[in-house]
């Protein structure tokens, strides 16, 4: 039996989907008007690469060891694979309600 890349792309979306339910399921909760565009996922995305990017340089050019330079590695990391779970698995309400358009 084969199995075409779009029959593999559903089922890893559908198990990434489950396993990060928790964060989207806070994001797609509600029953409100929202307005979203299209535009909005794909700048998501690319910020969230960026912060993650950001987080990324900053955890290797840490030479000294210093504990101050894990806080921003939290908070831009943090940032960034929240953006890319959203943008990436959430649905159009979850990428309406991280912009805050109601």
């Amino acid at each position: 039996m084969q199995i075409s890349f779009y029959s593999w792309n559903l089922i890893l979306k559908l198990f990434f989907r489950r396993l990060f339910q928790p964060i989207l399921r806070r994001f797609e909760a509600g029953d409100e008007n929202y307005i979203y565009k299209s535009s909005h996922r794909s700048i998501l995305i690319i910020m969230s690469l960026l912060f993650s990017l950001l987080a990324s340089l900053v955890f290797f050019f840490n030479h000294a060891g210093v504990a101050g330079y894990y806080f921003p590695v939290l908070v831009f990391g943090g940032a960034g694979m929240l953006g890319l779970i959203i943008g990436c698995l959430g649905s159009n309400r979850a990428v309406a309600k991280i912009w805050g358009s109601r």
